[in-house]
């Protein structure tokens, strides 16, 4: 927040304060999404630009890989967990195309964090 706070091309921003239907893989219910933050801010063109943004670890923005020695119950954790990010990342990118804002997904790379 203080890096958005401090960023001169920044205009405005909030957190969590929209929220996205989408319906989750796991129980096929309607839920809704709360991204972490809508940023309006100049980009590098000079042109303003809306920007939805989502923060997660770089491990739960890839599909999970085989089971191999992991424990059932981890396994089916993270494939949980990617099928709802999943739905909620294509909600997301949806409810932005049809805004004409842009969606992101940042990790501890982008950010740089380890």
């Amino acid at each position: 927040m203080r890096r958005l706070d401090k960023d001169k091309d920044v205009l405005e921003w909030s957190s969590e304060e929209l929220a996205i239907p989408y319906i989750s893989p796991i129980d096929n219910r309607h839920h809704r999404y709360y991204p972490d933050f809508l940023v309006t801010r100049i980009n590098s063109k000079g042109i303003k630009e809306t920007v939805l943004i989502e923060i997660k670890p770089y491990k739960e923005t890839m599909p999970p890989g085989a089971q191999g020695n992991k424990k059932k119950k981890q396994y089916l954790y993270e494939v949980m967990t990617w099928g709802k990010n999943e739905a909620k990342w294509k909600a997301a990118r949806n409810f932005c195309k049809d805004r004409g804002w842009k969606f992101e997904i940042l990790t501890e790379r982008e950010l740089g964090k380890k």
